[in-house]
């Protein structure tokens, strides 16, 4: 009897996990490109033969496929990690299901899905984390975080989160901080440490949705050896940041089932490493973040509400910077003046045709984008004192254009007639397009579509240009 069909072999081909699938009696039937990659070994020297003869270190024991077999029972998302037939150390997870034909076990299969990149790196990210904090004196460790004196701003709304966060670094509670990307979260996190009674201790941030769940725990909790293949005593983050603060960027990116667990952390104080036994106890404050609203999270059930509410003891909502557009004038000087000392230049200020254009700009990156606009204009400067619009990089000139448009579309409700409707949409259209090519005759024409001839008569219609 056949364990798979043609049709499936088709589409197992494809697909980017790798795919082992043996008969009842262990031997190879079916193995895929993906697999051939992961494990560096001809499909030719694995298909018709034994699993123990093809991986002779292997054993009944330790073969997922082989347990799977026997006990005729699915092994879910298991770590396993081994050298591969090149000598390269691979860590895959791996999920291993017995195949039935009616109620008779004909084979199993086994899906794995490589994450040997993201291991490594996350293992990098760990022992360097460790080295420093190591190795790093109390003084050296305290200046690399902010305080609140970076943190810029005179908006109301701005002003009252800025004084919930203050607040909540007089107490010792945990803190959810919501904003948008580029509102400056980490910036918040950072500078609560700082002025907190935890300040001389480390502070550590890990943005959960950078890393898949599977090794997230490992990383948050750390791991005993043995409790998965090549699994080495080490200890998480929470140790790590033991007395000091953990900032959780992303938070609702965790599975339920982590969010569990980090809530049962947030409870009793203590951790328990992955395969391990042993209770250790940790003190450590939790600064969560998520760049989406709550209220959202918590109705797509994307937040456990027994951990939001846990978390949330202090919550630090940040505004847009649509939402605080007085706050850019003062926001631009600083980063003007932060770009003067890394390209030593000498530049003063905005232009006024600048400081309107992002007064009228919708700033979906918010304070990052403001920061890397600054950053790419100062480029572009040479001797002058002032950013124009010509230092302003092409690629935001374009946004400026669509943008400025659409936010200045005319109701027609406003006009008595249509053609004065029209003609208003023309002399916008006509107006951006002009500015966006740097008065540019000739190429405003070609943007537009008309001749030079036309375009200059009716630059002179609508006082743009004499």
């Amino acid at each position: 009897m056949k364990v798979i069909s043609e049709q499936m072999v088709k589409i197992l081909k494809y697909i980017g996990e790798g795919i082992h699938i043996v008969n009842k009696d262990g031997i190879t039937v079916y193995y895929n490109d993906a697999m051939q990659t992961i494990e560096g070994i001809k499909k030719e020297k694995v298909i018709g033969r034994h699993i123990l003869e093809v991986y002779p270190n292997w054993k009944k024991e330790n073969s997922t496929l082989l347990m799977v077999l026997k006990n005729q029972k699915e092994i879910l998302k298991k770590k396993q990690s081994y050298i591969n037939l090149k000598g390269e150390k691979i860590n895959t997870i791996n999920t291993t299901v017995p195949l039935f034909h009616g109620n008779e076990l004909i084979g199993a299969v086994e899906i794995s899905s490589n994450y040997t990149e993201v291991s490594n790196m996350s293992n990098q990210i760990i022992d360097l984390q460790q080295k420093l904090i190591k190795n790093n004196d109390v003084k050296i460790v305290k200046s690399r975080y902010y305080t609140f004196d970076d943190i810029i701003g005179e908006n109301k709304d701005f002003l009252k989160a800025l004084k919930h966060a203050k607040k909540s670094a007089e107490m010792g509670s945990s803190v959810l901080i919501y904003g948008e990307t580029g509102t400056g979260k980490e910036l918040f996190a950072q500078s609560i440490h700082s002025a907190s009674k935890r300040k001389e201790m480390p502070f550590i941030a890990q943005n959960c949705a950078a890393i898949p769940d599977s090794l997230l725990e490992g990383i948050l909790f750390g791991a005993v050896k043995g409790s998965f293949t090549g699994a080495e005593n080490r200890p998480g983050l929470f140790e790590q940041a033991s007395g000091g603060t953990l900032f959780l960027d992303e938070i609702n990116s965790m599975s339920g089932e982590l969010q569990a667990k980090l809530l049962r952390v947030l409870q009793e104080n203590y951790i328990r490493r992955v395969g391990g036994q042993k209770d250790i106890k940790v003190d450590v404050r939790i600064i969560a973040a998520t760049n989406t609203d709550p209220k959202i999270l918590l109705k797509s059930n994307s937040f456990r509400k027994d951990l939001y509410y846990r978390i949330n003891v202090i919550g630090v909502r940040l505004p847009t910077l649509n939402q605080r557009k007085d706050d850019i004038a003062e926001l631009s000087e600083n980063f003007i003046n932060e770009f003067n000392k890394k390209f030593n230049k000498d530049v003063w200020m905005l232009s006024e045709n600048v400081v309107d254009i992002f007064m009228k700009y919708n700033w979906e990156g918010n304070i990052r984008e403001l920061r890397n606009i600054i950053e790419s204009s100062m480029n572009y400067v040479e001797d002058e004192h002032v950013i124009k619009k010509e230092h302003l990089p092409s690629y935001f000139i374009d946004k400026i254009s669509e943008n400025i448009v659409h936010s200045h579309n005319c109701d027609f409700k406003d006009y008595d007639r249509l053609p004065g409707y029209i003609e208003d949409i023309e002399k916008k259209i006509m107006l951006t397009t002009y500015e966006s090519s740097n008065s540019n005759i000739t190429l405003t024409a070609k943007k537009l579509g008309i001749s030079r001839q036309n375009l200059q008569y009716k630059l002179k219609k609508f006082d743009i240009c004499r």
